[in-house]
């Protein structure tokens, strides 16, 4: 991975639990990242289960996709001596925010937003909570103070319309919150899901980071790619069987598998299964680390409340200076 800016102050970054794995875009995009900056700066984790109640709707349900991706995060590295890692709705105090926001948010601002603009062209149902997710998320942030957030390129929009929102709140209230920067890395880009368009739940077109050997086979094998033959020239840069392989492949292996795209001979199945390999040499010790903390649930429940204890001081500090400045009652 390539060296981003140089990263200072608090990092906080959110993933839903929407489903029961994270997938590869997840943990490219984001988690790997976020593993890193906890060891040399100040990081909070926070499991955001209530941004996952716009789309789940099943109480177990929830608290298995809870438990899956803390332990996801624990699996891949993630020390929670050294990041606070808590579940979102343990904090109440990030819905008390949400409607200080709420009440200066403008409304123009939560229409423009892709997700909302892509779930209507979907034809997808559009509850209400979908539509205030950025008022929500930049409560996430703003509540901890949160000065940088690892994003996908994708998430920049709502890291914007918090900063918008941020500096709103600072000009009629005063000086309250820092103004988050978007950590992006830019080398990662989009990552391609088995149909090409971004990986992604909603589209159904994910790897899940923990998937058996077997299916992350079967699911490498349905990655699209195009009509051209054995014998034909190919373009690995056109190709995301290819754009995966770079993730995980060394440079030496990169540059072989792509003079082979280049001189014709080779099958994408060849490349498919070339492009297993490497993601199952990464991906099986983390796997065997997830099922074995799937395996203590009371492990993950004690790592998620010790988390939160720790996020409330920041919190208190937050909600009593706003709380103040707004003239609302005591914290």
């Amino acid at each position: 991975m390539s060296k981003g800016p140089t990263v200072k102050g608090r990092v906080l970054s959110g993933v839903q639990p929407s489903g029961g794995q994270v997938h590869l875009g997840n943990y490219l995009g984001a988690m790997k990242r976020f593993v890193e900056l906890s060891k040399t700066a100040e990081t909070l984790f926070c499991v955001v289960d209530l941004h996952a109640l716009t789309s789940v709707k099943e109480a177990e349900k929830l608290r298995d996709y809870t438990r899956s991706l803390t332990a996801a995060y624990l699996a891949i590295g993630i020390d929670p001596e050294e990041t606070i890692l808590f579940r979102q709705s343990d904090l109440p105090e990030v819905c008390e925010l949400s409607w200080y926001l709420t009440c200066n948010f403008p409304l123009g601002l939560l229409e423009r937003a892709h997700a909302l603009k892509d779930a209507k062209a979907r034809g997808d149902t559009v509850n209400s909570g979908l539509m205030f997710y950025p008022i929500l998320m930049a409560a996430d942030i703003l509540l901890y103070r949160a000065e940088q957030i690892p994003v996908g390129a994708d998430q920049k929009q709502h890291i914007e319309m918090t900063r918008e929102i941020a500096q709103k709140m600072n000009s009629v209230y005063g000086d309250l919150f820092p103004i988050p920067e978007p950590l992006i890395e830019e080398s990662t880009g989009v990552i391609p899901g088995l149909d090409g368009r971004k990986m992604s739940k909603s589209y159904n077109n994910y790897i899940g980071l923990f998937e058996t050997e077997k299916a992350l086979e079967k699911k490498v094998k349905r990655i699209v790619t195009d009509s051209l033959g054995v014998e034909e020239k190919k373009d690995p840069e056109k190709c995301s069987v290819f754009k995966l392989y770079k993730f995980f492949a060394s440079k030496d292996e990169q540059n072989a598998l792509a003079n082979k795209y280049r001189a014709g001979g080779m099958g994408y199945g060849v490349a498919k299964q070339e492009l297993f390999r490497v993601i199952n040499l990464e991906l099986s010790p983390l796997r065997a680390s997830y099922d074995s903390w799937m395996a203590r649930p009371d492990d993950l429940e004690d790592i998620l409340l010790q988390g939160a204890q720790k996020a409330r001081v920041l919190a208190f500090e937050t909600l009593s200076e706003l709380r103040s400045a707004l003239g609302v009652g005591r914290y």
